[in-house]
C-alpha cells in the first residue's frame, strides 16, 4: 500500500474471498456512521474501540476516511510506517488495538489524497483483505461523513455486517443529515444499532454540571421517529478535547469521570450482541429466536445452493461501452458461466428513459447482477446496490464481449470514475 502507487489490476471475484477469509476471523463488525461532518463521529469511534478493549475484548479499529484520517492523531500514532511480509500488511498497535488507517500511508501528514472512486475501493479492499486483523470480537470501522463512496464500499465488501452506529448532535441542522445515514442503511438493509447524541450539553469542567448550549433531544427524537435504539448522549467535555489532541483515548485517560462513564453505559449493548449469523435478523439473539432465516432449522439444515450463472449489463453507444451509464442508447446484456468464465449468451434492449432509479429497478427486471460501466455517482451506485446488482465504474470504452471476457480473465483494467456526481 502506497500513497502514490496505482492499484494493481486484481480479480474482483478473489478479493472478494481474501476478504471473505479475512472477516470470518472477526466476530462483529460495526460501521460508525453520520450523514454529517463534525459531529465527533472519529471521537466516538476511538473511545467505542477503546472500550471494548478495555472489557477484555480483541478489537480492531480500521480508518476509512480517505481525506480527514484523524484515529492517528487521537491515538498518538502520528504517521507510523507500516509494517509489510510477504502475504499482508501488520497492523498499528495502540495498547491492545489493531488500527489501521490511511493516514499511515503518507510521511506527509499535510499532503492530501486526491483519489476518486476506484482509488478508494482499492485501497478499502486492501486494508479489509490485506491488513492481519487475526482473530477479533470486533472490528470497528470509522467512515467519512456521509453517505459516498467509503461507506458504500464497505457495505458491498464485508458480509454480514453486524450494523452501524449513528453519531448525531442535537440540532436539527446536524439531524436532518443524520436521518439521511439512516435512509442510507435502510437501503443496504444494514441493521441501525443505534444513535449516539453527541455534544448534547457542555459540561462544565469545575462544577461538572451539565447545561445545554443546543437544543436538546435530536438524537433522542430522531431514534424514537426510526424505532431503532437510543444508546445514549455525551455532553460536550473539554477533557475530550484535550484526551484527543494529547493523543489518548479519554475513555481511558479520564476513566473516573462521569462522561466516560456514560461512554461505557453506550456501549453495553454492543458488548451483548450475538454472533452475526448469514440471514439473521436486527436483534435476532442468536439461540434459535425463530424470527429468522438464519435459526430457522429448515433453512440451516438445507444445503446452500450456489448461483451458476449471472448477467451482466453494459451501457453501449455505438456498439462500444458507454463511458456514463445514463447516456447510453442500449444495453448489451450478457449471459455468464462465472465457473467457466465463458460468455453463453448475448442480447440488447432499450433502457427506458433515464430518470433517477429507472434504470436499477429496470436491470433489475432484466435479471442483471452486475454492471460494468465507465462513470457512475455515488448515488447511482447506492440505488443499483439496493436491487442487488454488484457495480463496477471506472472500465474504458471497448466491446462489450471484450469488456467482459477482460473482467472474467481479470484483465479489465479500471482507471478513474468518469462520473463524480
Amino acid at each position: 500500500m502506497s500513497e502514490c502507487a496505482a492499484q494493481p489490476q486484481t480479480d474482483p471475484a478473489d478479493d472478494q474471498k481474501k476478504i471473505n477469509a479475512r472477516m470470518a476471523q472477526v466476530k462483529h463488525k460495526i460501521c460508525v456512521l453520520s450523514g454529517k461532518g463534525g459531529v465527533g463521529k472519529s471521537t466516538v469511534a476511538v473511545n467505542l474501540a477503546a472500550a471494548l478493549s478495555d472489557a477484555g475484548k480483541k478489537v480492531g479499529l480500521l480508518d476509512v476516511d480517505i481525506h480527514g484520517p484523524s484515529v492517528p492523531t487521537m491515538l498518538g500514532l502520528g504517521n507510523t510506517p507500516l509494517s509489510y511480509n510477504a502475504a499482508s500488511v501488520d497492523p498499528v498497535y495502540a495498547g491492545n488495538l489493531k488500527v489501521m488507517s490511511v493516514g499511515f500511508l503518507s510521511e506527509d501528514e499535510d499532503n492530501p489524497f486526491i483519489w476518486r472512486g476506484p482509488m478508494k475501493m482499492g485501497v478499502i479492499k486492501q486494508f479489509l483483505g490485506d491488513v492481519e486483523w487475526g482473530e477479533l470480537d470486533y472490528l470497528i470501522v470509522d467512515c467519512p461523513p456521509g453517505t459516498g463512496d467509503e461507506p458504500l464500499s464497505i457495505c458491498q465488501l464485508i458480509e454480514n455486517p453486524d450494523g452501524a452506529v449513528i453519531v448525531t448532535t442535537p440540532q436539527q441542522v446536524a439531524a436532518v443529515d443524520v436521518r439521511k445515514s439512516i435512509k442510507f442503511c435502510e437501503k443496504l438493509s444494514m441493521p441501525v444499532l443505534g444513535i449516539v447524541e453527541n455534544m448534547s450539553g457542555f459540561a462544565c469542567p469545575k462544577c461538572g454540571e451539565v447545561v445545554d448550549i443546543f437544543h436538546a433531544g435530536g438524537g433522542e427524537k430522531m431514534a424514537a421517529d426510526f424505532g431503532i435504539p437510543f444508546l445514549g448522549k455525551l455532553p460536550i467535555d473539554p477533557a475530550i478535547g484535550k484526551a484527543c489532541d494529547a493523543g489518548l483515548p479519554f475513555i481511558q485517560s479520564h476513566a473516573a469521570s462521569e462522561t466516560a462513564q456514560q461512554l461505557r453505559d453506550i456501549i453495553k449493548p454492543i458488548l451483548n450482541l450475538q454472533p452475526n449469523l448469514s440471514g439473521a435478523t436486527a436483534g435476532c439473539t442468536g439461540s434459535s429466536c425463530s424470527s429468522c432465516s438464519a435459526c430457522s432449522p429448515a433453512e440451516t439444515n438445507e444445503p446452500q445452493k450456489e448461483t451458476v450463472t449471472m448477467k451482466i449489463a453494459i451501457p453501449t453507444a455505438e456498439g462500444k461501452l458507454c463511458m456514463h451509464f445514463g447516456h447510453c442508447q442500449v444495453f448489451t446484456l450478457l449471459d455468464v458461466d462465472p465457473e467457466n468464465k465463458t460468455i453463453t449468451a448475448s442480447e440488447e434492449r432499450v433502457p427506458p428513459p433515464h430518470e433517477p432509479g429507472v434504470l436499477p429497478a429496470w436491470l433489475h427486471e432484466q435479471g442483471a447482477n452486475m454492471i460494468i460501466a465507465g462513470g457512475m455517482g455515488s448515488r447511482a451506485q447506492g440505488l443499483f446496490l439496493e436491487q442487488n446488482i454488484e457495480v463496477v465504474v471506472g472500465a474504458p470504452a471497448g466491446d462489450p464481449k471484450e469488456v467482459v471476457a477482460a473482467y472474467l480473465a481479470g484483465t479489465l483494467t479500471t482507471g478513474a470514475n468518469s462520473c463524480d456526481h
